[in-house]
């Protein structure tokens, strides 16, 4: 069987906003300006930032994530959420119920988050046809073996997503991408 190779990306602080959010943020009528495509299709970097502020300090300009979402969702690394004060349990993107809150500071207003902060649960993307390759399926639990120069590592508790808009990769956050050594074009392979 060949190895199951999967293209690694280090997910760094974003948040992902709704229409409202984003309004009183910039300003009425405002819309998200494109910085660049990721590698999801349809997703895309903002040059909008904002400042998210918690109980013991703030992280200065994070970029947003378009497109605009139906819930307003802040992505932190452990690190980044525990210098600043706030809570951020370990969630898949979307299950934001009872997560941690936070202020989000723009350029026009600011908006209080009850919940919505989360350190994202690491993991894979695949369409239904690069799960059926791997022989994969959705929501299935698998490791991941990333090697670097000194700091190789195998990763637990990765959940694939499968989805016939995802573009195949791995995400993980910078926390995680610092302790493997990840480099851009690094490769992980799941051992299932």
């Amino acid at each position: 069987m060949e190895n199951k190779k999967v293209l690694v990306e280090t997910s760094a602080r974003h948040l992902h906003v709704t229409k409202d959010t984003l309004e009183t943020l910039f300003g009425a009528g405002y819309a998200l300006t494109v910085k660049k495509d990721l590698s999801q299709p349809g997703q895309f970097a903002c040059e909008e930032r904002v400042q998210v502020v918690g109980a013991k300090g703030a992280l200065p300009g994070v970029t947003i994530l378009g497109p605009l979402r139906p819930a307003d969702q802040v992505e932190l690394s452990l690190t980044d959420a525990r210098s600043i004060g706030v809570h951020a349990p370990v969630r898949e993107s979307g299950d934001i119920v009872g997560s941690g809150g936070c202020r989000l500071v723009g350029p026009k207003g600011e908006v209080e988050l009850k919940e919505g902060v989360i350190a994202a649960k690491r993991h894979i993307h695949a369409t239904p046809a690069d799960a059926e390759k791997y022989g994969l399926r959705d929501k299935q639990v698998v490791c991941v073996k990333i090697q670097s120069a000194q700091r190789s590592l195998v990763l637990d508790d990765v959940v694939v997503r499968v989805h016939p808009n995802f573009g195949l990769a791995m995400h993980i956050d910078t926390d995680e991408s610092n302790a493997a050594g990840c480099a851009p074009g690094t490769m992980g392979e799941i051992l299932a």
